[in-house]
């Protein structure tokens, strides 16, 4: 059966509370797991061509995304050690499985400390192989690796890095286009990532207000063992990640279509989305000129910083310490 992630991302605001309400109507919308996001603003780095961005006869060649502006949105966002620890306990009572995403190596510690059995690894770090070869050698069970924007080689040596460990892990499709049209999904790249992994899923960035669950449930026809959806229980124009997040009825919708046999997935499919075939594309494709874009932003967002106040990022083959 196909096991469904309750990505928070940020949509708690930094708020406690939200955070608790979240986990809880996770829990009930069925999700097998809760996810944060232990990024911390302090990490963000200043990458100065981005600050001005860069853009020719109107086409964008370098994002624009200032670091003041970023900094400013990210650190009321930030979640405390003592923050991470609460939703430990939030999860153990509303019985549902806590992970998180690891955006740095000086993070792994900290993480080490919450006996977490699964830990994700973000698109844009599944080419950061010292990062990688570091969690592998940690007491987490399970790794599970988002692949968007990576090069096939990238992926194949990630793969290759975690046979050689004792760890089970997952290969996650996913498109960073945010949001992501269905005509862009790909999703025959599933079969691609099978190549390297038993187990494969499908991280979903699609368009709730137009897509709904529909991208997902398409997913299913590849008998994936996880989908991961951003989820929200507070409006989602108030929050940055609103326009690609599920509410709770939603996602209760997409558990128990996951539990569900083919011939209602299919059933499901006729109904709301005939052309689902729009969104199979090729198992090996060329990156978007969007996704470049976003590779080169998103690689190196966030680094360790080492005593002498330099950045270390996460493929770097030096310590930080």
């Amino acid at each position: 059966m196909t096991k469904i992630i309750a990505e928070l991302c940020q949509n708690h605001n930094g708020d406690l509370k939200i955070l608790k309400e979240m986990v809880h109507a996770a829990a009930e919308s069925g999700a097998e797991y809760c996810k944060i996001q232990s990024i911390k603003s302090s990490e963000l780095t200043h990458r100065k061509k981005f600050d001005d961005g860069k853009f020719e006869n109107g086409k964008t060649i370098v994002t624009k995304r200032p670091f003041k502006d970023e900094l400013k949105r990210l650190k009321p966002l930030d979640l405390t050690e003592d923050a991470h620890f609460k939703f430990l306990e939030y999860c153990a009572e509303y019985k549902i499985k806590p992970t998180t995403t690891i955006f740095t190596r000086s993070r792994l510690k900290f993480i080490e400390k919450m006996n977490l059995d699964l830990i994700k690894i973000a698109s844009f770090d599944c080419a950061s192989h010292r990062m990688i070869e570091e969690v592998s050698k940690t007491k987490i069970k399970h790794i599970v690796v988002s692949t968007g924007t990576a090069y096939d080689e990238e992926i194949k040596r990630t793969a290759e890095i975690l046979k050689n460990s004792t760890k089970k892990f997952t290969l996650l499709h996913c498109v960073s286009i945010y949001p992501t049209p269905v005509q862009f999904a790909n999703l025959n790249r599933i079969n691609f990532l099978k190549n390297f992994s038993d187990s494969v899923g499908f991280s979903d960035h699609s368009k709730t207000e137009e897509d709904g669950i529909k991208l997902s449930v398409a997913s299913l026809l590849f008998d994936i063992d996880f989908i991961e959806r951003h989820f929200t229980i507070i409006d989602k124009s108030s929050t940055k990640d609103g326009v690609v997040s599920l509410n709770p009825k939603e996602l209760k919708n997409l558990v128990d279509l996951a539990k569900s046999d083919k011939k209602t997935i299919k059933e499901y499919l006729e109904e709301n989305f005939k052309d689902h075939k729009v969104a199979l594309g090729k198992e090996k494709r060329k990156l978007s000129h969007e996704e470049l874009l976003n590779r080169d932003y998103y690689r190196g967002r966030f680094a360790s910083i080492n005593s002498k106040g330099e950045y270390v990022y996460n493929w770097e083959n030096r310590d930080f310490k």
